[in-house]
């Protein structure tokens, strides 16, 4: 069934060299999650900080929509092989809010918590990034429910279920805590390049 819903385009050779091994492009965006779409009310929606960190705090959805903005063009990579290049997201640097959290120096890794009790979990150097954002818009539109909606996490530098769909909170941590799919098997590290995609890889 994956198969009819990927197109795959011929690509130049330098496009080819983006593509990490094991992997092949669609112009499309499959739909891949666990459990059902969750419903979100918006008024009463909110997104919590804490953990490692000097200033734990909670925003709502209107102040998040207050916060900076930017854009990000890049490709992202599935564990179940399929890649998207070319893909444009837009929401807030986690630049911002690691500012506003003020990490404390034993802040390492964080663990990511969504909707319906979902975890997944990434160094601070991964999520670190210039490419990292709390993304609510992609292609210049809102995400749908099936990409997360309202707010995910875009971490482009690992397989994309590091990217948690229907985030709701950042818990920074002082050692290494395995998420959902970590604890079923999955590589923890997740590098696309290595082919990291189960635990014995």
């Amino acid at each position: 069934m994956l198969d009819r819903l990927i197109s795959r385009p011929k690509l130049t050779d330098a496009q080819k060299r983006r593509v990490p091994p094991g992997q092949y492009v669609t112009e499309k965006w499959p739909v891949l999650h666990y459990g059902s779409v969750p419903r979100t009310d918006l008024a009463t929606w909110d997104f919590k900080v804490w953990g490692e960190v000097e200033n734990p705090y909670t925003f709502t959805w209107a102040e998040f929509q207050a916060m900076p903005r930017k854009t990000v063009h890049t490709d992202i990579h599935c564990v179940t092989r399929w890649t998207r290049l070319d893909a444009e997201f837009e929401g807030v640097p986690i630049q911002h809010i690691l500012g506003r959290a003020k990490l404390k120096p034993t802040a390492k890794f964080v663990l990511e918590h969504a909707e319906q009790g979902y975890t997944t979990n990434l160094p601070l150097d991964v999520l670190d990034d210039d490419d990292v954002l709390l993304c609510d818009k992609a292609d210049g539109e809102p995400l749908t429910p099936e990409h997360g909606y309202p707010l995910r996490l875009v971490a482009p530098q690992r397989y994309f279920w590091k990217s948690a769909k229907w985030i709701r909170g950042l818990q920074f941590l002082a050692d290494d805590q395995p998420g959902f799919w970590e604890r079923y098997g999955y590589n923890n590290n997740a590098d696309f390049w290595k082919e990291e995609r189960f635990t014995d890889d």
